[in-house]
């Protein structure tokens, strides 16, 4: 799901996945720039969803640059207020450029609360 993605929707929308309970973020809602805007999604997520499936577009630049500190702000809030996170789409660029970066993808893919998954698909399996 990408922000050209006919089928991503274009609001945020609660959405049930495997049996749990998913914030599907539109592609076209706000940037999440700060942890003001992760907070934001963790309210709109709180009592109602278990998950926040974010398309990675979605998210500044600045999150895929882990010097800047924003991926480690943002997902420390949902780590804290026990919200999973699933980054949904192509990040293919950005990991062959950091190193640093893939491996912050791979060891949040082996664990339960921070995902980064091509689709939808790859994230039931995270569900399952």
């Amino acid at each position: 799901m990408t922000p050209t993605d006919p089928t991503a929707p274009t609001t945020d929308q609660v959405i049930e996945r495997r049996g749990v309970p998913v914030l599907l973020c539109g592609a076209d809602g706000p940037p999440v720039a700060g942890t003001q805007d992760a907070l934001d999604l963790i309210g709109a997520a709180f009592s109602r969803a278990d998950v926040v499936a974010l398309p990675a577009g979605r998210l500044d630049e600045r999150f895929f640059r882990l010097r800047s500190g924003l991926a480690g702000e943002i997902m420390q809030k949902f780590v804290n207020y026990r919200i999973r996170l699933a980054i949904v789409g192509d990040i293919s660029a950005y990991v062959a450029d950091s190193t640093a970066l893939r491996d912050l993808v791979t060891e949040s893919n082996r664990g339960q609360q921070i995902w980064f998954v091509a689709d939808l698909d790859e994230l039931d399996t995270h569900l399952a």
